[in-house]
């Protein structure tokens, strides 16, 4: 089992929420130009948005650890729940689990092998709750049956069948005290009190021998267990190398620690590092990326394989057993693969095989046979479309930083160079969240999405994004607003120049950190971009980071070093300074504003914010809002109506084709508190209309 102490401030996933539309014309704001664009796509079918952003057919499939069942995640009355079956007959699955409001995105296996794991929150607000399904009755316990309590499943083990660790953070809202809880029965006990710790290390035993904290300056400290039980200093970590150096786990024994360590280096290497001693091993290492993954044995925690990836990911196998495995399993089918369950005896796996021009697809691999058998995909109706490639691409910013990027044109547009479309197409820039967080190549829908509508699509990894070394990582820190978009404005020039975007019709869109880039790039470069399309982006970092949720407390010395100490004069002037509300009059573009009622990252006051300041300058904005989601829309109703308005909204600015909004409103909880009249169809829509 695999164990990392890692988080992203910001992050969401583009297959949920999008955000951020780029440029266009250089109308005023509020004001529409007439927009033509004919290219090849036209001649390409329309994919419908249920087939890209719906629920999957399957997905998440997973094997039982005695190697006898199958689950995966699918639909049950439109809402996602966990189904079970045999092995050799998928099938022959039945639903376990009844969840019927927003479906479940995260399971597993409890180690018995009888019982199903899960989280759910309410209406996105993040307050986890753990659940354990029995697959012979289906009934379901609340395994933390605490209201406003965030859980964490800490470690799950062979040893303890019917049990699991877990991090309930009951009695102080900042700190998650880690329990053993019975997932038959519910029955918990308290293992380690958190005294102001941002985690713990595990082992297999449940046993707590280490802990992390960060220190005011940023840096971090990984301590031991000491007899008494306590913590005594182990391993200390410098600001500079606090976003690329963490633990791993531990080999069985306990005596070594695994990590990524950036310590006298740039890139993370993967490391061992001897508890007794402190010395220190390099296992394996890249000259241009980070290690980004590592997999361990299940039971023997043996180091098998390391993944690296930075145009794409390649695997180091280091353990000579499963080598021919690997060998054959690069070959077999098409795509980049990995390793998606296996069992305890680690004899049989469920592999995915991930594409840039297809569904994913999963197999079951029986490595003492060598036999690879497809099971499925997790989206059918995409299996014969005919989909474009994601092209990495590294451009340079104006200070010659490499900046790790994706290209994606439109079905019909490309050359023989795959870099080069026959003509400038109207683009969009699509923005990471995080920020620390990175694009990668793979199956990306809203690529393909904006892509079938006739747009160009680029990704940038900017400085502060993660997995390309330290000095890439740093670059950003108190750069939001400042390099960090330069990075975005030099990529956008890039494209201009190569004769990849027309610079008339350039969009900007983002989720989370992203949205904040599509703010800034409508108010801190008012005529850069065309419009743009913002998804729970901040607004204010003043407010942001005085509404975080609390048990991010342990982990602000990251943020106050790397974004702006609100705590100080010269952290209050630099995070007004570089907060889009500030420029709010300066907006000239085209805006479309996405937000869940229930977010608890970027609450619902940084969009109603902006909202407003627009309003006071009579500057036209369009604002969405869910009352039932968080930070993205997870609902595929919900999803699907803001593409719905996305896609029209873009259609209106760049020239590009959009699917009608017609019933797409139904099951949604879709409101428009402002700005619907400046879509088209989407004041009729939620009239009960219907746009043809």
């Amino acid at each position: 089992m695999t164990r990392r102490i890692g988080w992203t401030l910001f992050a969401i996933s583009a297959a949920i929420v999008l955000s951020g539309c780029a440029a266009t014309d250089r109308s005023s704001a509020g004001s529409t130009v007439a927009v033509s664009h004919t290219t090849a796509t036209d001649e390409t079918p329309l994919i419908p948005r249920r087939v890209l952003f719906g629920n999957p057919d399957r997905s998440s499939a997973r094997i039982s650890p005695d190697g006898t069942q199958i689950s995966f995640l699918a639909a049950v009355d439109g809402v996602m729940n966990v189904w079970v079956g045999p092995i050799g007959d998928p099938a022959a699955a039945r639903p376990v689990t009844n969840d019927t409001t927003r479906g479940i995105r995260q399971y597993n296996w409890a180690q018995n092998g009888t019982h199903i794991l899960y989280v759910q929150d309410k209406g996105g607000d993040e307050n986890w709750h753990v659940y354990s399904t029995e697959l012979a009755t289906n009934k379901t316990i609340d395994l933390t049956p605490f209201d406003g309590v965030a859980a964490r499943i800490q470690e799950v083990s062979h040893k303890f069948p019917d049990e699991i660790l877990i991090g309930i953070n009951n009695r102080v809202p900042q700190l998650h005290d880690l329990h053993r809880v019975n997932v038959r029965t519910g029955e918990m006990t308290l293992v380690q009190k958190n005294e102001g710790f941002i985690g713990f290390l595990t082992r297999d035993d449940f046993s707590v021998p280490m802990a992390m904290r960060f220190n005011r300056n940023g840096s971090m400290d990984v301590l031991k267990k000491t007899d008494d039980g306590g913590f005594a200093p182990f391993m200390a970590i410098s600001a500079e190398d606090a976003m690329t150096t963490s633990p791993i786990g531990f080999d069985k024994d306990g005596k070594t620690l695994y990590a990524r360590d950036s310590r006298g280096r740039d890139t993370a290497a993967l490391v061992a590092i001897d508890i007794a001693t402190g010395e220190k091993r390099v296992i394996v290492a890249d000259e241009r990326a980070d290690i980004s993954g590592a997999m361990q044995h299940p039971t023997e925690h043996t180091l098998q394989a390391v993944s690296i990836n930075y145009l794409r990911r390649r695997w180091q196998v280091l353990d000579e057993s499963i080598a021919s495995d690997f060998k054959y399993l690069e070959a077999a089918a098409e795509g980049e693969f990995s390793i998606a369950s296996r069992t305890r005896d680690d004899q049989r796996w469920i592999v995915a095989y991930t594409r840039d021009d297809g569904p994913l697809r999963y197999y079951h691999y029986d490595r003492a046979a060598r036999k690879l058998r497809f099971l499925f995909t997790n989206r059918k109706a995409l299996e014969n479309a005919k989909l474009p490639n994601m092209n990495p691409v590294v451009i340079d910013a104006r200070d010659g930083l490499k900046l790790v990027s994706y290209l994606t044109l439109p079905v019909g547009t490309e050359t023989s160079d795959k870099l080069r479309p026959d003509k400038p197409q109207p683009m969009v820039l699509l923005v990471h969240g995080g920020p620390w967080g990175r694009d990668v190549w793979r199956y990306h829908p809203l690529h393909q999405w904006l892509a079938n509508r006739g747009y160009a699509v680029l990704s940038v990894n900017f400085r502060g994004s993660t997995g390309f070394g330290k000095s890439f990582v740093n670059a950003g820190d108190l750069q939001w607003g400042r390099k960090m978009h330069d990075d975005l404005i030099d990529a956008v020039d890039w494209a201009v120049k190569a004769g990849i975007a027309d610079p008339n019709r350039v969009a900007i869109m983002g989720g989370s950190y992203g949205g904040y880039a599509t703010l800034v790039g409508l108010t801190m470069t008012p005529t850069a971009f065309t419009c743009g399309v913002d998804i729970v982006g901040p607004s204010s970092l003043i407010t942001l980071m005085k509404n975080i949720p609390p048990y991010w407390a342990p982990m602000f010395p990251v943020l106050s070093t790397r974004v702006g100490d609100p705590n100080t004069e010269d952290g209050r002037k630099l995070l007004i300074e570089r907060s889009p509300l500030t420029y709010a009059d300066k907006i000239e573009r085209p805006l479309l504003i996405g937000q869940g009622a229930n977010d608890p990252r970027v609450t619902q006051i940084e969009s109603d914010q902006i909202v407003e300041a627009m309003q006071r300058q009579n500057i036209p904005v369009t604002y969405v809002l869910f009352p039932d989601e968080g930070h993205g829309f997870r609902r595929p109703e919900n999803n699907m109506s803001f593409m719905a308005v996305a896609e029209a909204f873009l259609s209106k600015h760049l020239g590009g084709r959009y699917e009608p909004i017609g019933d797409t409103f139904n099951g949604s909880s879709i409101t428009v508190p402002s700005g619907a009249e400046q879509v088209p169809g989407l004041a009729q829509a939620l009239s009960g209309g219907k746009h043809q």
